[in-house]
């Protein structure tokens, strides 16, 4: 598992929303495109923060948002990352000691180009433990 990289499993096509994004909005992205997480970039594709649905059960049952309240409120602006070249041992590990369970897969020139997900994982060991049977 050390010689299989994230840009292998990760998910390209991410969909970002910019820090302004109203609550209402991205819940309504994460909904339609039946995904766990957004990830938040500036203007020039660099990673601000990430917003989950674990985020949104902690809104509501915190805060109950007001209409017309951005996301930059309420995203997580620590993120963890990974590399498009990290080993998914690694990331895996990264997921498992943070408690996370996406991790945007960033470059330092793109900004952020992928997600990484457990659900991403799953799928891969899945995978594997098919070939290994047949």
């Amino acid at each position: 598992m050390d010689d299989i990289f994230v840009a292998r499993l990760m998910s390209s096509g991410t969909i970002s929303i910019s820090p302004d994004t109203l609550v209402e909005e991205a819940a309504d992205i994460l909904l339609e495109k039946e995904i766990g997480s957004l990830v938040v970039v500036d203007s020039h594709n660099q990673l601000k923060g990430i917003l989950t649905s674990t985020d949104f059960v902690r809104i509501v049952a915190k805060s109950q948002p007001k209409a017309n309240m951005t996301v930059e409120r309420y995203m997580t602006d620590q993120v963890v990352t990974v590399d498009a070249q990290d080993s998914i041992r690694d990331a895996a590990d990264k997921m498992i000691t943070y408690g996370i369970q996406h991790l945007p897969v960033v470059d330092d020139e793109e900004g952020v180009i992928g997600m990484l997900s457990t659900t991403d994982l799953t799928a891969y060991l899945s995978d594997v433990e098919q070939s290994s049977v047949a």
